[in-house]
């Protein structure tokens, strides 16, 4: 192990120049027992010299760090020459040198699917994050993600929850863009906290490391190596979770995304993917049927009924249920919905707050309105 992490932090040898040297070397205690002109043979004479120098003051503590990291229940190091390594990773073009691994290893080798998409998602947005990865954990499905905020979160909080429901659930793994040791963001270390409980989370990147912007596009190989499949819920035209699926497509993984409005910005990063070949979704078991045959409870609807919307409203009067109807499902503005209902400025603010409060609709910035299921 040690010979492993001396290899990650050797200066100028990233992915490929490791992987590179594995094949010609074997094992990396082979590499730094190689001579010079061995190692210049396969590396540039920089990096041979670098390979054969003592390792620095920084190595040692990073080495000692991890071994007392791996002390701690639940921590693991895997390495591509370990025979726990995930197989799907092997499969791909750029697999991680080792994988940090912290909470249920074993369920990165379970069939799974990833769930993406923005991390400023809208109310209806986490919903469909929540409601998709909650019934397919529950069929017995893994639900990767990047334990960002928004859809992110949602879907693994879902997947633990689907897990805990269900003698057959999938649970979650979360790959981060940080060392193992890192929650990145802050806001989820609750959440953090119930995955390395209940789930797994994962990371290519030496403990310590902090959330540097470039770290997090390379992560999304990851994230889509170890799935059969990605969901992307909502992304902008220029969103991360493109790169995802881009990535899963190129990986040979089936990529699914759910529609939304022509008028909203999160629905154009989806409406691209559909555009491009990825299967339009509208319920879990639209995926689950692509999927094939699971083990687990019955087929459950993903999006929010007619009926949950009904009985949100309770007792509420007709005219609620008649604006419900009125506002549809584009987003609109209050002069818009106030011509369409016929309603005075009072009456209408009073409906649209009962509505909000319901957990109905939800307001976009600009006093733009929304339905929500």
């Amino acid at each position: 192990m040690t010979a492993w992490l001396r290899l990650e932090q050797t200066a100028g040898v990233g992915a490929e120049t490791a992987r590179r040297l594995l094949v010609a070397f074997g094992l990396p205690e082979n590499i730094f027992s190689s001579s010079f002109s061995a190692l210049h043979k396969v590396v540039p004479e920089r990096i041979a010299y670098a390979l054969l120098a003592a390792p620095s003051d920084a190595v040692r503590a990073l080495t000692a760090r991890t071994l007392e990291w791996l002390q701690q229940p639940g921590n693991q190091l895997f390495t591509l020459a370990d025979s726990v390594y995930p197989q799907a990773l092997l499969d791909i073009s750029d697999p991680p040198l080792m994988l940090y691994v912290k909470g249920r290893a074993e369920l990165l080798t379970r069939r799974a699917m990833a769930v993406v998409g923005s991390r400023n998602a809208t109310a209806q947005g986490i919903a469909n994050a929540d409601r998709f990865a909650e019934i397919l954990s529950q069929r017995g499905l893994t639900i990767i993600s990047g334990m960002a905020l928004g859809v992110d979160a949602a879907a693994h909080q879902g997947a633990l929850r689907g897990a805990a429901g269900s003698p057959d659930g999938g649970s979650t793994v979360a790959v981060i863009g940080t060392g193992a040791d890192i929650v990145y963001p802050a806001r989820n270390r609750g959440l953090a906290h119930q995955i390395a409980e209940a789930g797994c989370i994962v990371s290519e990147y030496p403990l310590g490391m902090p959330g540097i912007a470039a770290n997090f596009p390379r992560r999304n190989r990851i994230i889509s190596g170890l799935a059969r499949g990605v969901l992307v819920v909502e992304a902008a035209a220029q969103s991360g979770s493109l790169i995802t699926a881009r990535m899963a497509a190129e990986q040979g993984r089936d990529v699914f995304a759910i529609p939304g409005s022509i008028h909203s910005p999160l629905s154009k990063g989806c409406h691209q993917l559909i555009k491009q070949g990825a299967k339009l979704v509208e319920s879990a078991q639209d995926i689950l049927e692509e999927l094939g045959p699971l083990h687990g409870a019955a087929a459950v609807q993903a999006s929010i009924p007619a009926t949950q919307v009904a009985a949100a409203v309770g007792s509420a009067n007709q005219g609620l249920q008649g604006l419900l109807a009125v506002l549809g499902y584009d987003p609109v503005s209050f002069d818009v919905l106030a011509e369409r209902s016929g309603n005075d400025a009072a009456s209408l603010n009073g409906q649209l707050l009962e509505l909000e409060l319901a957990g109905l609709i939800e307001v976009l910035p600009g006093g733009i309105y929304r339905r929500i299921g």
